[in-house]
């Protein structure tokens, strides 16, 4: 079972936050879990975990961002990857109730050819790390990007809340249709 929290304090996040247990080491949330929280991003390359990213030098900057870190345990980086996505789509389709037009390019969503988003997914030695910011403001980006603010989003917390929310909810009617599904005999 997926624990979540909103933190309502600022967290400026800088990559050093995506490690194993850091969710539990500040929230007390042992276990699978997501927080989301605001924060400046501000990356740096030596802590940059995208390689293509660090081979042409492009840190990550925002003013302020809504980001969620998730962790699972377990260590399969493909399965992380697929999570990650499905997370993505999540927040797709929670955008799409306020009607904002998003297009989503593998693990990244757009609007208006701004960039709204980053995430990347890794694994530590014990659990797979998702991490997710959403622009909110975007004065100062190294590139086009659009911001929640201005798409219409005013209650950030409400609406991190929301997308939690059904990431645990796909998330656990993958497990019950996992736990339904008669197996199947070879045929000869």
């Amino acid at each position: 079972m997926l624990k979540t929290l909103v933190h309502k304090e600022t967290i400026n996040y800088d990559g050093s936050q995506l490690q194993a247990h850091w969710i539990y080491k500040k929230f007390g949330l042992l276990g699978d879990a997501a927080v989301a929280f605001r924060g400046e991003v501000k990356v740096s390359l030596d802590k940059m975990i995208d390689l293509i990213d660090v081979k042409v030098k492009e840190d990550i900057y925002s003013p302020l961002m809504l980001n969620f870190i998730i962790e699972h345990f377990d260590t399969d980086l493909e399965l992380a990857g697929y999570r990650q996505r499905l997370f993505m789509v999540v927040i797709k389709e929670e955008l799409e109730q306020f009607e904002i037009p998003v297009q989503r390019m593998g693990d990244d969503l757009y609007v208006n050819r701004g960039k709204l988003s980053v995430s990347i997914a890794t694994r530590s030695l014990v659990s797979t790390l998702i991490h997710v910011g959403l622009n909110i403001e975007t004065e100062g980006t190294p590139v086009k990007t659009a911001g929640l603010r201005e798409l219409g989003i005013v209650d950030i917390d409400a609406f991190a809340d929301k997308v939690m929310l059904r990431y645990k909810m796909e998330l656990e009617q993958i497990y019950e249709y996992r736990c339904k599904v008669k197996g199947i005999a070879n045929e000869s």
